[in-house]
């Protein structure tokens, strides 16, 4: 069992960035995956950024913008986004396997 806590949230203007922080409550394996999804209302989750060892996927539609890291040290993984864009509007969720975080909710205003 792991417990995946999300924190960085919040409300920004468009072409703006903000910072997602997600802790895992135990130590976690390299070369297990770790990422962020996220949820627009009325629509499926859909992958934000996965990274595993040195392998790193980006969605289509943030590739260029964000930027995921992860600290194997303090079992963290961050979500670096720059250019936000009203699209960008969702929930964003932490995932490691079948755990997920809580969601925190991204809101960008035009």
């Amino acid at each position: 069992q792991v417990q995946l806590v999300e924190s960085g949230g919040g409300l920004v203007q468009a072409g703006g960035s903000l910072r997602l922080s997600c802790a895992a409550s135990r130590n976690i394996f390299s070369t297990n995956a770790m990422g962020w999804f996220r949820q627009a209302p009325g629509k499926q989750r859909e992958l934000v950024a996965t990274i595993r060892g040195s392998s790193i996927v980006y969605g289509d539609s943030v590739k260029g913008r964000f930027t995921i890291s992860r600290d194997y040290a303090k079992n963290t993984v961050d979500l670096q986004m720059n250019s936000l864009k009203p699209e960008d509007t969702a929930v964003y969720y932490c995932n490691l396997g079948m755990f997920w975080g809580q969601g925190t909710q991204v809101t960008v205003s035009s």
